[in-house]
């Protein structure tokens, strides 16, 4: 069973789709229970794989192997015969290191949660659950998909239920929300499907290439000695293109060894487009489609109103984990397959992340919904993913996946007390509320819980993130010269913002003299119940555990994070060297 572990976690929730569609209506008030046993199935199994990961288990010459991977689970999908070109593959590969797998475990928990959360949603629930499984399975399908072909197709799948879920269950302009989101969203995949087709034609599979040329019976008896000798005769031109066997698989694109000689992503091809090389150009097309997603200033402005728009489950689901599909993509395709690009555009990269930590705080401050600036917050915090893995050093990119998963936390826990807020008074302005503290005790100390762990508060698991993300930054002028140290020391600004606008909002809201715009809503001011406590409280506690011991996620993901700076760096400028110097 164990080795099917991967494949539970992708399609258990899209067979749950299946299942909540064909049942007669009779079960209709089930189908919220249903949805949440299969999110704690989820649960379930990525906590039972991220106790048994054992590390980072091997990688070569500094370029991850599919061996590196634990749990992994391959089988042969699409063979396509080109005739004189060779073959063309796309295998199913799902597999974990410590970057999917803290990505993993962090989905299930916000899957889980928004569940319970959409236990409110009241119309149309057979089409809700169905959708809300579906966009469960593909998100879990994007983290484990070691196949670019794959990994495209579960990416492109989460649009269909996003775009629906937001534009039928969200509030007055879902419509107009969810179109901008779909188009934000599918500019960024046609980005990222051209260099995924450029990639496909310039690539080989090694070890389907032995085969195919009689070195080796089968896949299976392909030996790392047979590998290096195909990689030999590849680059001396001794394999004529009808042998070629071309693939989407991602660690083969990370190594440079199996790229066709000539070919338009090729270290040697030389082509230009105004001005920057191909493979530049590359890079920063799916840098930007991974950037949109995440998002970055400024093709961040679908965000707010997707967040604004979106039913309260949704949004904790949006900003938990779809946003951290673009910074997974950044360090999982973008940065491992052009480690030249990253490195040449790293100012630019960093000065992005900038811009977004500043203007992302200034507009929250400025703003006076309280789920516009849970929004805006999102667009300051992922601002420090991107600083961090500008840096290109271990401390950067380790804090910056710490804020991936941290912010997940913390802002599946904001939105959720702006949903509280919502279901009892219809309303988020924050003018129209004060002294809250007065009449709902538990909700003003997990909400302070929230808002102080979002500020970066020590003590916080935010704190640390952002922490090493600053040391990681402050220190890349020594390490590789990457980021300016007046971008690290401007980026601070963002903390005394943050801790402006949500110290006013926290002090608008729950102190002073209660006040409500609408008295007739104040009798249904009750206090959380169970099920909003149950959502509340171990979110609050994972805060606070990994800003007490932050060595419980580090641990897991410092072998991958290790990895990918040194490949990044060394090899990165060595193929700058190559592609310049050339």
């Amino acid at each position: 069973m164990s080795q099917f572990l991967l494949t539970l976690l992708v399609f258990v929730p899209i067979l749950g789709t299946f299942l909540v569609l064909l049942l007669p209506n009779q079960f209709k008030a089930h189908f919220g229970k249903i949805t949440i046993a299969i999110n704690a199935f989820q649960l379930v199994v990525a906590s039972y794989i991220m106790m048994g990961y054992q590390g980072l288990l091997e990688n070569m010459n500094g370029v991850l192997s599919l061996s590196s991977f634990q749990y992994l689970e391959k089988a042969e999908w699409i063979l396509l015969n080109l005739g004189s070109f060779g073959r063309l593959s796309a295998d199913y590969i799902l597999g974990v290191d410590g970057l999917s797998n803290s990505m993993v475990l962090l989905a299930a928990i916000v899957l889980l949660i928004g569940s319970i959360s959409s236990l409110e949603i009241q119309k149309k629930k057979r089409g809700f659950y169905a959708l809300y499984l579906l966009l469960s399975g593909t998100i879990m399908g994007c983290f484990l998909a070691l196949d670019f072909f794959l990994f495209y197709l579960f990416f492109e799948f989460m649009l269909l239920p996003m775009y629906f879920l937001i534009g039928i269950w969200g509030g007055k302009n879902s419509e107009y929300a969810s179109i901008k989101f779909f188009i934000y969203t599918l500019v960024g995949s046609i980005f990222i499907l051209v260099i995924m087709i450029a990639l496909a034609a310039s690539v080989i599979d090694p070890t389907a290439t032995a085969v195919q040329l009689g070195l080796a019976t089968n896949l299976e008896g392909v030996t790392p000695q047979i590998i290096d000798k195909v990689q030999t005769m590849l680059i001396s031109g001794e394999i004529g293109q009808s042998d070629f066997v071309r693939t989407f698989t991602l660690v083969h694109m990370m190594d440079a060894k199996n790229y066709i000689p000539d070919s338009i992503l090729s270290l040697d091809y030389g082509a230009t487009l105004f001005g920057t090389n191909v493979r530049f150009i590359a890079f920063l097309m799916v840098f930007i489609g991974f950037a949109i997603k995440l998002p970055v200033v400024p093709l961040h402005t679908w965000l707010p109103d997707a967040h604004v728009e979106a039913p309260t489950s949704i949004s904790v689901v949006l900003a938990g984990v779809l946003l951290k599909i673009g910074g997974y993509g950044m360090l999982r395709i973008a940065y491992s397959i052009f480690p030249d690009g990253a490195q040449y555009f790293a100012w630019y990269i960093a000065l992005g992340g900038v811009i977004s930590i500043l203007y992302g705080a200034f507009v929250a401050l400025g703003t006076h919904n309280l789920k516009r600036l849970i929004a805006y917050s999102s667009v300051s915090h992922m601002g420090f993913v991107m600083l961090g893995i500008a840096s290109l050093t271990a401390e950067g990119v380790t804090g910056a996946i710490f804020q991936m998963f941290s912010h997940g936390i913390i802002s599946s826990a904001l939105f959720l007390i702006a949903g509280v807020l919502y279901l009892r008074t219809g309303n988020l302005e924050i003018e129209n509320y004060s002294g809250l503290s007065s009449k709902m005790p538990r909700y003003t100390m997990l909400a302070t819980i929230g808002f102080f762990a979002s500020l970066g508060l020590p003590g916080f698991s935010g704190f640390m993130a952002e922490l090493f993300v600053f040391l990681g930054a402050f220190n890349s002028s020594a390490v590789n010269n990457l980021v300016p140290r007046w971008m690290t020391i401007t980026a601070t600004l963002g903390l005394v913002l943050s801790a402006a606008y949500y110290l006013w909002a926290m002090q608008r809201i729950f102190l002073g003299k209660f006040y409500l715009k609408d008295a007739s809503v104040e009798s249904k001011l009750k206090d959380l119940d169970m099920r909003e406590l149950l959502m509340l409280v171990p979110l609050s506690i994972m805060t606070l555990i990994l800003g007490i011991y932050p060595k419980l996620l580090i641990n897991l993901i410092e072998g991958s994070v290790t990895v990918l700076v040194e490949f990044a760096n060394f090899v990165g400028a060595d193929h700058i060297r190559v592609i310049i110097g050339g």
